[in-house]
């Protein structure tokens, strides 16, 4: 007589542990954004120079990719939990500190402490999820966590606005202290514990290859707009990128113990996976980057107003995200996403056509159909890249999958703010003033309708061109995710790990790296 199947035991606490994981997640996101509308403040209250301003800016960035691989990679070997702990307690910490200091220099080290902080709590977000769900829920908990992730990003500007508005500027930071109590108690009562079991010796060489090698490249594309891409800080930058990662990909192929197995990069799902991760947050950071200063500069928003604007953009998201793995599962991921980044194509278009009508209808339009497209994309793309891996490697995936979209976002940012600068200067008149040269609000500045008139309209035409290029990476993106994840599977649809998905590790010669997700944006 056959003996009864019984389905697998699943985690007591598992909806509650995706609940934390969602919290944690979403504050460190959050901060991807909701600082951008403070800076005026701080600028005024610190007397900041332009240089404090960037670094304010970017230390967190720069912080916060190059530690992700190492983060991630430690996290495995001591635990997931310890590790998603340990960064809740340096960037609650460090959002404290940096909510009542008067000095940049410390703002400055605040912020690159909050980076640390985010690249050991995201790791754990992934991968635990993937580790206390089975495979038939799973993805709807991928679903939920991707929204998450994007609604952190989206959400960053209306929060700004309104602690902005009425409190100070340090109330952006001092915000992240209740949520993070919150998260840590959540995280000590009901998140369960788990790490890889084979783990080897940590790989110190490799760690400090390829956090140098990721900390010059996210330098070299936040730097190249302000520098210039063909000046010698952005060039020299450049060259320690190459030749850190170079010698990192050179050090792994041959050591006993690699941070990461090479041979990830060329499972078709993992890579194509990570290249939509690309493509979707260059051309979503980019176009928030230009929508920005369009909601306040030509709308005359207040920062308030300006943040409450995006709010198309995060309502699309939460409605799609959480419906797409089911779509996934019927139609195949590859499907869902090119059909998500196609309609982010869309929207993008449609608000590079309408943008010069100087109305909010095209932020409105455009942005319920990017927030769509988005939320069809982001989690059917994130449960391919971690069911391409063996479960026990879900950190390394998810670490991947972070610093790509990292260097996404960043690239969206550079690149599109330089099309931006360089359509507009090129459209305006040769005798504009220098004030009206520099940007749109120097122009505003000046005051006078012979100015701002051309200069309105030069703003208009190099928004337009900086969103039709965000909508072909969108559109590239689409068709990378359905030639790399078309494959119809037992396996692709539940996000499962497919079979014969590459070791990371075989026997005491295991490679260890497992890590972060950004779901910021």
């Amino acid at each position: 007589m056959t003996a009864p199947v019984h389905p697998p035991t699943r985690h007591p606490r598992r909806w509650w542990t995706l609940a934390v994981l969602c919290l944690s997640l979403f504050i460190a996101t959050l901060d991807n954004t909701v600082l951008n509308v403070a800076i005026p403040h701080l600028v005024h209250d610190l007397d900041l120079t332009a240089a404090q301003t960037q670094w304010v800016v970017d230390a967190y960035s720069l912080v916060f990719a190059g530690l992700l691989l190492t983060a991630g990679s430690l996290s495995d070997r001591l635990g997931r939990r310890k590790g998603l702990l340990l960064g809740l307690v340096l960037f609650g910490g460090a959002s404290v500190a940096a909510a009542f200091t008067g000095a940049a220099t410390t703002l400055i080290v605040c912020r690159g402490l909050m980076g640390i902080g985010g690249a050991f709590l995201m790791p754990g977000t992934l991968s635990i999820l993937v580790h206390v769900f089975d495979d038939t829920e799973r993805p709807k908990a991928i679903g939920i966590w991707g929204g998450t992730s994007a609604l952190g990003v989206a959400a960053g500007p209306i929060l700004g606005g309104l602690l902005v508005t009425h409190f100070w500027w340090g109330s952006v930071f001092l915000v992240n202290a209740p949520v993070v109590a919150l998260a840590l108690i959540g995280a000590l009562l009901l998140v369960p514990e788990s790490r890889n079991p084979n783990a080897s010796r940590p790989d110190v060489v490799g760690a400090a290859l390829a956090t140098t090698g990721i900390v010059a490249a996210v330098w070299t594309v936040i730097g190249a707009p302000e520098h210039g891409w063909t000046s010698t800080r952005v060039l020299t930058a450049t060259g320690i990128a190459v030749a850190a990662l170079a010698a990192f990909i050179g050090w792994e192929r041959h050591t006993a113990t690699p941070m990461l197995n090479l041979a990830l990069l060329r499972n078709r799902r993992f890579a194509g996976a990570g290249g939509v991760g690309v493509l979707l947050l260059f051309a979503l950071a980019g176009t928030s980057f230009g929508l920005t200063q369009y909601l306040q500069l030509v709308l005359g928003f207040s920062p308030l107003a300006a943040g409450l604007g995006t709010l198309p953009v995060a309502v699309a998201i939460g409605l799609t995200a959480p419906i797409a793995p089911q779509l996934a599962r019927r139609i195949g991921g590859g499907a869902v996403v090119a059909a998500g980044l196609l309609l982010m194509a869309a929207g993008l278009t449609t608000l590079a056509a309408l943008t010069s009508t100087d109305s909010y209808a095209p932020v409105l339009i455009g942005g319920l159909m990017v927030g769509a497209g988005m939320g069809t994309a982001m989690a059917p793309a994130s449960a391919a890249l971690m069911g391409s891996l063996p479960r026990e490697h879900a950190g390394v995936g998810s670490a991947l999958n972070d610093t790509l979209q990292e260097l996404g976002a960043a690239l969206g940012v550079a690149v599109l703010g330089t099309v931006l600068s360089a359509v507009y200067r090129s459209h305006l008149p040769a005798m504009a003033p220098v004030a009206a040269r520099e940007s749109l609000a120097g122009a505003l500045s000046v005051g006078d309708p012979a100015v701002t008139g051309p200069a309105r309209a030069a703003f208009d035409v190099a928004l337009t061109r900086g969103l039709l290029v965000a909508a072909v990476c969108a559109l590239a993106g689409a068709i990378v995710g359905w030639r790399a994840l078309r494959t119809r599977t037992a396996a692709s649809a539940t996000g499962a790990p497919l079979t014969g998905a590459p070791s990371t590790a075989v026997g005491a010669a295991a490679g260890v790296a497992e890590l972060t997700q950004t779901a910021a944006g």
